[in-house]
């Protein structure tokens, strides 16, 4: 299991998630030795064989450069990985419980589990938290978890940091390779100068903070990112009002350099592993602390009720859609991602087959995931097809839910001669309306005329 890695750290990866593999696939770019440990077999197994658990561009390449570089090593031997490293990221899930508040229990085992290894390891270790968690966890939870199952004095026989990620799903690896901040969550100024040196390559500003602030600036990132698509979502649903294109409206906003044209683009909604369950997490633990997040909580309803703009979208372009065929275009939560979770396409799909549509449905990664979010009877109604002409053959109507870019490269004949009639209701501006409504589609969308 050892892994010979000259003049640059070894690191353990607790948790080969999205986060933990991107994590792991990058310091092992930038030279690092990296244990990538999991306590499931299958996807350390899948690791083994360089194939990713998951899919990301560029992932299942690197994986492989990387192995054969003899500086990636999948494992399930936690403790002995830590042994064997000088640094530990936690990165495992922090699912959301039923009250919306996040499953902490991944974290304080993750923690006893490297406690234990720390007991009889000699020398100063680091873990870092890099997994999103609530304010005061790393501090209340982690630290004194690792404190008891190792029997060491953390600040003296180890250190503790909280590093958040700023991943993007779909550009993970640019991100990490080009952050844009590294924010460092530290106990003791020595664990964030063990932190600051493994990222001493990077170009970017560096933020030192105690342990809480770090975990609430990226909570607060994502609630801010997750209100300012809600409230472009809401100008586009007023825009259609006016007969006003809000793709326009939103170039001029974002032109002012304090707003930026950054999440402007209206559309069905957001989803994926960060936004909703962190926008939840930070409202349920607001409350518990006796605060009540008017606006946050807002901007969640919001976001639950954007999809069904579309249902309403094809209703006015069909009439009742009871026994129609209309096509689903885009399961997962975003392009180039096989994520679904929190996916704006399941509240649609279901939307659609209350109102007794024939829904076929396409994505080009995300269909045998997004088949588990149903139950047996939905999954025998709806026509899950190979190909977006598939799914667009004999259909009345597409609803485009994730804007890939094979959707993008459609043209309007593509619809016309598929179609039995080309109605597209674009949730994402995937499509040029002028050319489209040129070239004989009939065009509806979040933010467009629609007349």
């Amino acid at each position: 299991m050892e892994i010979k890695v000259d003049g640059s750290p070894k690191i353990a990866i607790i948790g080969t998630g999205y986060v933990g593999l991107s994590t792991a696939l990058i310091l092992a770019k930038q030279g690092c030795g990296v244990y990538c440990t999991d306590v499931d077999r299958q996807k350390v197994d899948s690791l083994e064989k360089g194939i990713s658990p998951v899919y990301e561009p560029g992932f299942e390449e690197l994986l492989q450069d990387m192995k054969q570089a003899g500086r990636l090593h999948p494992t399930t031997d936690i403790q002995g990985a830590i042994a064997a490293s000088s640094i530990s990221f936690i990165c495992v899930g922090t699912p959301s419980k039923e009250d919306s508040s996040i499953d902490l229990s991944y974290i304080v085992n993750a923690a006893n589990m490297i406690g234990k290894a720390l007991a009889n390891k000699d020398g100063y270790h680091l873990v870092v938290v890099k997994s999103t968690v609530v304010p005061t966890t790393t501090k209340k939870l982690v630290l004194p978890e690792l404190e008891k199952a190792s029997g060491k004095k953390a600040g003296k026989d180890f250190g503790v940091s909280m590093n958040p990620e700023f991943l993007r799903e779909g550009s993970a690896l640019q991100d990490a390779q080009e952050p844009d901040r590294i924010v460092i969550g530290e106990m003791d100024e020595g664990a964030g100068a063990v932190l600051a040196k493994l990222y001493e390559q990077y170009d970017c500003p560096v933020l030192h903070t105690d342990l809480d602030t770090a975990e609430m600036i990226k909570y607060t990132s994502n609630s801010f990112l997750a209100t300012k698509i809600s409230f472009a979502n809401e100008i586009g649903n007023i825009c259609e009002g006016f007969g006003i294109d809000v793709y326009e409206v939103m170039k001029g906003v974002g032109l002012d350099s304090r707003i930026s044209p950054q999440f402007l683009r209206a559309g069905a909604g957001w989803g994926g592993s960060c936004f909703p369950k962190d926008v939840m997490a930070l409202v349920a633990a607001a409350r518990e602390n006796g605060t009540d997040p008017i606006l946050l909580s807002k901007v969640l309803e919001q976001n639950q009720v954007q999809p069904l703009r579309l249902i309403d979208l094809a209703t006015k372009a069909l009439g009742d859609l009871a026994g129609k065929r209309i096509a689903v275009l885009g399961l997962a939560f975003k392009p180039d991602t096989d994520d679904v979770r929190h996916t704006r396409a399941l509240p649609l799909i279901r939307g659609l087959l209350d109102k007794g549509v024939m829904v076929s449905a396409y994505d080009p990664k995300a269909s045998e995931n997004f088949k588990l979010l149903l139950d047996e009877e939905e999954r025998s109604i709806i026509i899950f097809t190979n190909t977006a002409l598939d799914a667009l053959d004999g259909a009345e109507a597409c609803i485009i839910q994730t804007e890939w870019q094979e959707f993008r490269d459609f043209s309007p004949k593509d619809l016309v001669s598929a179609m039995a009639r080309p109605v597209v209701v674009d949730g994402r501006r995937t499509l040029d309306p002028v050319r489209f409504i040129n070239g004989g589609v009939k065009y509806l969308g979040i933010g467009w005329k629609n007349d």
